[in-house]
């Protein structure tokens, strides 16, 4: 099959023709891949960010269509359209049981780079070819567990479905599932990225009274207004404590959620935030980042809280048919969210789009509709 492979930090992503993909086996679905957006997270692997094992195809944001399933697979069939996940869940273990899917102790794709049993799928002239991020869709087809492919109707156009594999998921899931926004709450979007704009869209569906959206980009400050942002702020030439302050009468946001990836944007968070507020770690920020919290008991002793956040804190079985659905009445904007269009063979250029901070989402045609 078509694919594009990363060798190594610095050097081009490069396109093959001749990339071998397993048939599917007991579990498994192959799906043809037809869409794929360029993630903030692929981007941190190219740059060394996150780690890598080796050769890889990245890519975990995608749509594409059941091109066939392997026994014992009863919940999808050839033809369905479907949106790839990269936190399918196994369903049966602790985790996933308490109703922490996104933690599934048996999906270890996004950590291994390969499927559960540790055969990663993929080989090119016999060599090894890693799952990046537990998915590798920037490629002709897909081999994943069943739960892995996500069923949508097929009147949702595929090339905007992509988009409900990681951005939306973990955008709008922050709000809704891990900091769980009640109406009528202030909060601060720190990042307008595609992550960023649907925890934006998020905090709109969850009914809160500031949507504070900041971000150095004038035109994403802008858009964010589009998605629900009630106010927005420039990071670098305004004070934003302060203006977190004055929008909620000195008392501070009730939430914070950082969304660009940047470890002293969470620091900053906490000083955002009131008394007995959260701080809502979204993004990946490089694994060489941390952060102090100093004095810790004045931390404490304010009730101040840090709450990690993984793909939304969703189980993508339930996750992706509300975001479709949603989509479907018009109260989330997909189609605002896609800033350029590209074919695959333009990967570069697209994620030299998304280091400049050029639009919001570059989604790359793999086979088309």
């Amino acid at each position: 099959m078509k694919a594009a492979v990363f060798h190594e930090v610095g050097k081009p992503i490069a396109i093959y023709d001749d990339v071998d993909v397993i048939e599917p086996r007991a579990g498994e679905v192959r799906v043809k891949v037809h869409y794929c957006s360029v993630c903030h997270s692929d981007l941190s692997v190219l740059d060394g960010s996150l780690p890598a094992f080796g050769d890889m195809v990245l890519g975990h944001e995608a749509s594409g269509v059941v091109e066939s399933v392997g026994p014992g697979v009863t919940r999808l069939a050839p033809g369905d359209h479907v949106v790839l996940t990269p936190v399918p869940p196994c369903g049966q273990c602790y985790f996933c049981l308490r109703g922490d899917a996104a933690l599934c102790a048996n999906n270890t794709g996004l950590y291994t780079a390969a499927l559960a049993d540790g055969n990663t799928g993929l080989s090119r002239n016999g060599e090894v070819i890693y799952r990046g991020l537990g998915v590798a869709a920037f490629a002709e087809y897909v081999v994943t567990q069943e739960t892995g492919a996500v069923k949508i109707d097929s009147d949702i156009p595929l090339e905007l479905a992509c988009l409900m594999g990681c951005a939306l998921q973990t955008g709008i899931g922050s709000v809704l599932n891990t900091a769980e926004v009640e109406t009528g709450a202030t909060l601060i979007v720190m990042g307008l990225g595609g992550v960023g704009m649907a925890a934006v869209q998020g905090a709109r569906l969850a009914g809160a009274s500031v949507i504070l959206a900041s971000d150095p980009l004038k035109e994403r400050r802008e858009l964010a207004k589009t998605f629900g942002a009630t106010h927005v702020i420039d990071p670098i030439n305004e004070d934003v404590q302060a203006r977190c302050l004055e929008l909620t009468g000195n008392i501070g946001m009730d939430y914070a959620f950082e969304t660009a990836g940047i470890a002293r944007l969470v620091q900053s968070g906490i000083d955002l935030i009131r008394p007995g507020g959260a701080v809502v770690c979204v993004g990946a920020a490089p694994m060489d980042q941390g952060i102090e919290i100093n004095p810790f008991t004045m931390f404490s002793s304010l009730e101040k809280k840090l709450l990690g956040c993984l793909m939304g804190s969703c189980n993508s079985l339930h996750e992706i048919p509300r975001l479709a659905g949603l989509a479907g009445c018009n109260r989330i904007d997909l189609e605002g969210m896609v800033s350029n269009r590209r074919p695959l063979e333009e990967i570069n250029e697209a994620f030299d789009d998304l280091k400049a901070g050029r639009g919001i989402r570059t989604v790359l045609t793999i086979a088309g509709e």
